[in-house]
């Protein structure tokens, strides 16, 4: 099984308590990191060439990932503040 690069993991390496416990306890943190995943491995098999697609869809997806990490990363920064 290969890495699937930008796991939220790989993202924020010093924060793994804090990920699983908002995992276990924010349902919408949950959401967001499910919708990520998705989004990260969907890009994922488009640059390794499993799914072939246009670059504007792949652009989009890119956007979105980011976009989701952006508010993730806020989620986890108010949480390590109140830590």
């Amino acid at each position: 099984m290969s890495h699937t690069p930008h796991e939220l993991s790989d993202e924020f390496p010093q924060d793994h308590d804090i990920l699983h416990a908002l995992k276990m306890k924010d349902t919408h943190f949950q959401n967001l990191a499910e919708k990520y995943h998705e989004v990260n491995g969907e890009i994922h098999r488009i640059e390794v060439e499993i799914e072939p697609t246009s670059d504007e869809y792949a652009e989009s997806l890119k956007k979105k990932r980011l976009a989701l990490l952006d508010e993730i990363g806020q989620i986890v920064a108010k949480a390590k503040a109140s830590a």
